[in-house]
């Protein structure tokens, strides 16, 4: 009988160890999640303005950040890397990626097309040493958002007749002066 009762002392006591280990972990995990939480630590992207960027250029400097804007000008290849601008509606920002992040990308914008608005999540750097010292972003996720489009050339009537009126007159002045002349 004796025997029996050590058997249920030892898992008693062993239970009560395993439910106190337990219930240590769960308090050290609260803590280290509401450590978190009381300071604040964010560990996903911020969603930024280029002109947010721009103007708090020391606060964002080395803090990774989501930027999102339209795709133009021209790709420029550099080895297995590439730069592309992106511009949000006010400002352009360069963009520093691996080639395959910005495979999807199929128009950039200009003046006669739409470019694809894309997403951009990566570290921010206000004086970059690795370029020259300039304000850029290295990208670890291009996202396409939506797809670019031509934009369709509409010719003003009132500008074409008003180049074929000066046209006339400018036609007639011409022919007077050399009238004059003679």
């Amino acid at each position: 009988m004796t025997l029996k009762s050590d058997i249920q002392n030892k898992r008693s006591k062993t239970r009560i160890k395993f439910e106190r280990d337990l219930m240590r972990t769960a308090v050290c995990f609260i803590s280290f999640v509401s450590v978190f939480l009381i300071l604040d630590i964010d560990c996903r992207a911020q969603s930024v303005s280029s002109a947010e960027l721009i103007e708090n250029a020391k606060k964002y400097d080395g803090k990774f950040v989501l930027y999102q804007g339209e795709a133009i000008g021209e790709l420029m290849k550099r080895g297995e890397f590439a730069w592309i601008n992106i511009n949000d509606g006010k400002n352009a920002i360069g963009i520093w990626a691996p080639l395959g992040l910005i495979a999807d990308i199929s128009l950039l914008g200009s003046y006669k097309q739409k470019g694809d608005l894309v997403e951009v999540s990566g570290t921010f750097n206000r004086s970059c040493p690795e370029h020259g010292g300039d304000l850029d972003i290295h990208a670890r996720e291009i996202r396409k958002v939506s797809k670019g489009r031509q934009i369709p050339e509409r010719i003003n009537a009132r500008k074409s007749k008003f180049a074929l009126i000066l046209v006339f007159i400018l036609g007639l002045v011409w022919i007077l002066s050399l009238l004059g002349k003679r």
